[in-house]
């Protein structure tokens, strides 16, 4: 009974019979995948596959070189950040190759999927523009290395340090502790503080009765103390500039120090060369200046001298400021 089963079901798939001409027409598509489309499948595999190892390669070696030539933890976080977005990237878009490739050698069409896609890609661009826009703003941020978590800046009208970086925003925080989270699409101007040097300038006011001369080398001494003090030698970038007197106001001489420190460590040897100018400017009997004050001499110069009329001395003899 069994034999006599089976070789009839096998006489259902004879040539001519219905499902042997299915069997004919799957052996013919079979073949024909095999001989033209399968070897195309695995070119197509064994390039996505180099292309990955490539990529992760590559990200792998920029975390490697960030590691041993980057100035801070910051910049090694962001080169990670950026070598995980590039192979992420990189992968979403050999996979989808590869997938589309595919999919086309096993008969699909594409023209509705592109199309569906098409309008998703249009719903979501005009939904999420402003979070497309930080993002490339973000990974602009990160690879023209603008600045670093720790860096103090300017940005978007705000200063502060920087605490933390995404692709979407920043956050900084004030001198206050006032901590700002800015979308980096609202980045458009960046003054990065902590890159390279400072240069800070100190307004020495003197009255105008002192010499210049001996006002300058004093403040040139008190720069050269401070610059080459234990404290601070280690911040200086070049020697303290002394400018000459820059602005007469009143009775006020201006001397302008120009200091230039390491980037954001100017603060420390600018006061201490005002306490030394304070100390300096008492020992030497010197006065600060004031714009409101007005000399009538110098001080050197007697005020009852030849060439100069001493104001009252002739009324008693002018007779017309006599009264009757």
């Amino acid at each position: 009974m069994i034999p006599f089963t089976f070789a009839a079901r096998m006489s259902w798939f004879v040539e001519g019979r219905f499902l042997g001409r299915v069997l004919d027409e799957w052996a013919d598509d079979a073949q024909e995948f095999i001989h033209s489309k399968l070897p195309h499948l695995l070119v197509v595999a064994v390039i996505a596959f180099v292309l990955s190892r490539l990529l992760r390669i590559i990200t792998r070696h920029m975390t490697r070189v960030a590691e041993q030539h980057a100035s801070g933890p910051g910049r090694i976080a962001q080169v990670k950040t950026l070598a995980g977005i590039i192979r992420t990237t990189g992968l979403a878009i050999i996979g989808l190759i590869a997938g589309m490739q595919f999919l086309d050698a096993v008969g699909v069409n594409f023209g509705p999927l592109l199309a569906s896609a098409g309008i998703a890609g249009v719903a979501i661009g005009l939904a999420a523009q402003n979070i497309v826009k930080d993002m490339l703003n973000g990974i602009l941020i990160l690879i023209e290395d603008q600045f670093n978590v720790g860096d103090t800046v300017r940005i978007a009208g705000l200063a502060g340090v920087v605490e933390a970086m995404t692709l979407r925003k920043t956050t900084v925080r004030d001198a206050d502790g006032t901590l700002y989270v800015i979308p980096n699409s609202q980045i458009t101007t960046v003054a990065n503080l902590s890159a390279g040097f400072s240069v800070a300038t100190v307004n020495v006011s003197v009255d105008f009765s002192a010499n210049p001369d001996e006002v300058l080398k004093l403040l040139t001494a008190i720069a050269s103390e401070v610059r080459n003090s234990d404290q601070f030698r280690q911040l200086f970038v070049a020697d303290p500039q002394i400018l000459g007197v820059d602005a007469i106001k009143g009775s006020e001489l201006i001397f302008p120090v120009v200091f230039k420190t390491l980037a954001t460590k100017q603060y420390g040897p600018i006061r201490e060369f005002r306490r030394l100018v304070r100390l300096a400017l008492q020992q030497h009997q010197l006065l600060p200046g004031n714009p409101y004050r007005i000399s009538s001499a110098f001080p050197d110069q007697d005020q009852a001298s030849p060439d100069r009329p001493i104001p009252g001395a002739d009324q008693e003899h002018d007779p017309t400021l006599l009264k009757p």
